[in-house]
């Protein structure tokens, strides 16, 4: 039997990347006890209020088609957000309403790239990032986010990567997995180089909400209105993963010309959690406040146990829901190693840093996502290990 190239393009990019977390899942069954550091997820439900918006609106018949582009009240909860964030006025054709960022990102890369082109992104980066980019045929082609910048993207690295086969810049700010928010003169010079060679900027903004360094986040969307797309969801603001909600934010004729697409994909979300984001977006600290405390304080929490300790480096992120830690001054080897000698000695899973890129080879992504006391104990075991002793 013949198969589309596309699955050829994903045979080796799906769970493999994951193997620590399904191998503690394995040791779980098994009956060992688990810490479970690995996904991104909040630590708390969706907030009983908005669960209240979709049971209503389940109960009142909203459980029909949806538009295509987006329930009316959606679209409008979206422009209300956005124009009061850019401060210009957007429109319900500025918008496009997905189950999820994921889906998003798949239609947006759609829209934008082909056979043949490159598609510029950091390293690290979200760990389905090179699964969106080579669905549409096109080739990821990785910008080195060094320690000393923060992992944040430089502009002098971005342009010695394009060449005439590059279409589409990759942003992700705030940054998975090393919370790194771009400041805005960044943002500027990467929109100059975007502008002088005719690329579309894609800005997977996600973690917007949970940003509690110092820096401000700003959206590249603020800063060009023509060629920047934004992606979204309520997955980690509202504590919402499962629900799977999100949109696309663009120029009107960008969104027109990718909505037959949307709409042959999936047409619209369905109504009684279009109502349910309608609501989240109106409400935007029910449960992001209280995250943004938690997180900062257990990075805190990390950093105050393992920096320094037995080699160990820990980097302080900006936002998100994850701390780094570079492992290779430990001398027992890369982040591949730690993490899965880790999880069968300690029961502590942590996502190998190589799952999102060659610049973490040496690293490990710890959750923040777990209660404080839960966090104290996985912390003791990381450093034991470390030191040798686990």
């Amino acid at each position: 039997m013949r198969y589309a190239p596309v699955t050829e393009r994903l045979a080796e990019l799906g769970s493999a990347k994951w193997a620590v977390h399904y191998r503690a899942r394995e040791l779980e069954r098994e009956g060992r006890e688990v810490i479970l550091l690995t996904i991104g997820e909040p630590d708390v439900n969706a907030p009983e209020a908005l669960l209240d918006v979709a049971q209503r609106a389940m109960r009142a018949g909203r459980t029909g088609y949806a538009d295509g582009r987006g329930e009316a009240d959606l679209l409008d909860a979206l422009a209300e957000r956005y124009s009061a964030r850019l401060g210009r006025p957007m429109g319900h054709g500025h918008f496009i309403a997905f189950p999820g960022t994921q889906t998003a990102l798949y239609a947006v890369l759609m829209a934008m790239a082909e056979d043949g082109c490159e598609v510029l992104v950091g390293d690290p980066m979200y760990a389905t990032y090179e699964g969106v980019i080579r669905a549409c045929g096109a080739a990821p082609v990785a910008v080195p986010l060094r320690p000393e910048h923060g992992f944040r993207m430089q502009a002098q690295d971005v342009a010695r990567a394009i060449t005439p086969a590059t279409r589409v810049l990759f942003l992700n700010t705030p940054h998975n997995p090393t919370g790194a928010v771009l400041r805005r003169a960044e943002i500027a010079a990467l929109l100059d180089l975007a502008r002088a060679h005719d690329l579309w900027v894609i800005s997977d903004e996600v973690y917007e909400d949970l940003v509690y360094g110092p820096e401000p986040f700003v959206s590249p969307f603020a800063l060009d209105a023509e060629r920047v797309v934004v992606t979204n969801s309520l997955s980690k603001s509202h504590a919402a993963a499962g629900f799977r909600t999100g949109w696309c934010a663009g120029p009107e004729a960008f969104c027109a010309r990718l909505l037959p697409l949307a709409e042959t994909m999936l047409f619209g979300n369905q109504p009684f959690i279009a109502d349910m984001t309608a609501a989240a977006l109106r409400a935007p600290d029910l449960v992001a406040e209280g995250l943004r405390r938690r997180l900062r304080r257990r990075l805190d929490l990390v950093h105050g146990r393992l920096d320094g300790h037995a080699g160990l480096r820990v980097h302080r992120a900006e936002a998100g829901m994850f701390a780094l830690i570079d492992v290779s001054g430990a001398g027992r080897g890369d982040g591949t190693w730690f993490a899965e000698s880790l999880v069968e000695a300690t029961g502590v899973a942590v996502m190998p840093g190589a799952s999102f890129g060659k610049v973490l080879t040496d690293w490990v992504r710890v959750a923040l996502t777990v209660d404080d006391a839960v966090l104290e104990t996985a912390c003791a075991r990381i450093a034991d290990h470390a030191a040798g002793a686990g």
